[in-house]
């Protein structure tokens, strides 16, 4: 059986990876640059020790991107043919963009609670930048986790 609003639920779902994981990123940023701007009020010198802590909450935001990237291909919205999509099918292709939608939020803003930790760390040692970083990449491990069972669940869906 064919709905309607199988397309646009499965729709609903790539756009809420992007919002979600892009949200978060925004937020992750928004701690971690505002603690860097502080320290480089101070010392300029240190700018490129402290983009790529400014810089890690925004993967999340590509991660989403990505997700409804790969969900649009699959329902032919960035050419090719539409396939009908069914309710159900509609859901399951929602449900498969959740992993990357909320692990993007949640990673993002708690990655960028640790950069900002880390953003203080360098101003008081900046020899130490390198563990700041480490750090920030343990909690990236789990968005990575949540794009990997998105694309997982995508690429085993059959339309």
């Amino acid at each position: 059986m064919v709905d309607p609003l199988g397309l646009a639920i499965a729709i609903a779902g790539g756009a809420l990876a992007a919002i979600l994981a892009g949200i978060g990123s925004a937020i992750g940023i928004g701690y971690t640059a505002q603690a860097a701007n502080g320290v480089l009020s101070e010392d300029p010198d240190k700018f490129g020790q402290l983009l790529i802590l400014v810089a890690l909450p925004g993967t999340q935001g590509f991660y989403g991107f990505l997700g409804a990237f790969l969900l649009l291909t699959k329902i032919g919205l960035l050419g090719g043919t539409i396939p009908a999509i069914s309710l159900w099918q509609g859901l399951q292709l929602f449900f498969a963009c959740m992993p990357v939608a909320l692990a993007g939020l949640v990673s993002a803003i708690w990655q960028g609670k640790v950069c900002t930790a880390g953003v203080e760390m360098v101003a008081k040692r900046p020899q130490e930048s390198a563990k700041a970083v480490i750090y920030g990449i343990l909690v990236e491990i789990y968005a990575v986790l949540g794009l990997i069972v998105t694309i997982l669940s995508l690429m085993g869906m059959k339309l």
